[in-house]
């Protein structure tokens, strides 16, 4: 059984511009993970990367979005 997709919540909790400065995510996001299928989660671990990469372009990756391939 493929391991359930992991919070991107560091508890940094602030919203700044739309998004929260810890984990990039919306409010929206915020508040409906826990709701959210882990397809869903992947989504939105992935727009969190591409902010990331937008915000710091020089910077790696945070953490790596889980693929279904590595189950």
């Amino acid at each position: 059984m493929p391991e359930a997709v992991a919070s991107p919540c560091i508890n940094v909790c602030r919203m700044e511009a739309g998004f929260c400065i810890g984990c990039l995510r919306t409010i929206d996001e915020i508040a409906g993970w826990a709701n959210a299928g882990d397809d869903a989660k992947r989504l939105i671990l992935a727009a969190v990367a591409q902010r990331r990469a937008k915000r710091d372009p020089d910077a790696g990756p945070a953490c790596k979005v889980p693929t279904d391939e590595a189950a």
